[in-house]
Order: structure tokens, then C-alpha cells, then sequence
């Protein structure tokens, strides 16, 4: 049949083969692994470093986290403090205001009192001074009962007038 096959030319072509592959994996599969190697250790590398700089930025995110509610319960405890403060202020100016209106009441009070002291000694001195000048025109006009009466009447008109 047409197949022959010529077995030292295989055979050669088998060895020659074989020594490409020798040398091919010496000089360059053996470089070219090594670029590899180093290649995929890089990448490792790489991976490791996006992981541990992923898990410090979630670690970062806890912490800022934290910080924005302590922060937050500070500032809720700066405004309960300052409402407090105001209560107390507005309390204490409203008390100071009361003390202040019972001074003025208290003042006002003593002053009317010393006004009223005065106009009571004042109308006793008129009182007493009418009543002398009234003795001494009955003393000198000796008048019976009604001309008496007359100038009584007279007179605590006069006195109601200069009131």
C-alpha cells in the first residue's frame, strides 16, 4: 500500500524534536516561568495589600462612625445644658423682678403711710388750732344756744373749705 513510513527520518525528526524541547525549556519556558512566578506573586501581593487596606478603611469607618455619635451625644448634651442654663436664668431674672416689684410695693407702701402720718398731724394742728379759735370767739361772745350753733355751723364749713 502507499504508506511507508521511513523510520530513521522520524526517528530524527524525534530526536531533533526532542532537543528543540530541551532547549526551549532551558533557555526560554524556564525565563518566561520565572516572569510568571514573579508576575503572580505581585499580583498576590497586590490582592493582599487591597484587602488589608479595605479592612483598615472599614476599621476607619467604625471608628468615624463613633466619633459622628459620640460627637452627636455631645452636642445634644451641650444644647440640654444650655436649655437648662436659659430656665434658670429667665427663672432667676423673673424672681429678681419680683423682688425688685416688692421693694418698689414695699417702698411705695411706707411712703404713703408717712404721707398719711403727715396729713393726720397736719389736720390735728388745724383741728386743734380751729378748735382754740372757736373756743375763744364763743369765750368772747357769749351767745345763746342758737347763734352757738350758727357759728358752728360756720365754722366746720370753714374747716371742710380749707380740707
Amino acid at each position: 500500500m502507499g504508506f511507508d513510513i521511513n523510520w530513521g527520518s522520524a526517528l530524527y525528526q524525534l530526536v531533533a524534536f526532542l532537543v528543540l524541547l530541551y532547549f526551549l525549556k532551558r533557555v526560554a519556558l524556564k525565563p518566561l516561568m520565572g516572569i510568571m512566578e514573579k508576575r503572580e506573586q505581585m499580583v498576590n501581593e497586590q490582592i493582599d495589600q487591597a484587602e488589608q487596606k479595605s479592612k483598615e478603611a472599614e476599621a476607619f469607618v467604625v471608628e468615624q462612625r463613633k466619633e459622628l455619635e459620640k460627637a452627636r451625644l455631645e452636642a445634644q448634651e451641650i444644647i440640654a445644658q444650655a436649655k437648662k442654663l436659659s430656665e434658670q436664668q429667665g427663672q432667676d431674672i423673673i424672681q429678681q423682678a419680683r423682688e425688685s416689684a416688692e421693694r418698689v410695693k414695699d417702698s411705695a407702701l411706707a411712703e404713703i403711710q408717712r404721707e398719711k402720718e403727715q396729713a393726720v398731724a397736719s389736720l390735728r394742728e388745724q383741728v386743734a388750732s380751729l378748735s382754740v379759735l372757736i373756743a375763744t370767739k364763743v369765750i368772747e361772745k357769749e351767745l345763746d344756744a342758737k347763734e352757738q350753733e350758727k357759728l358752728v355751723q360756720e365754722y366746720l364749713k370753714e374747716v371742710g373749705e380749707e380740707l
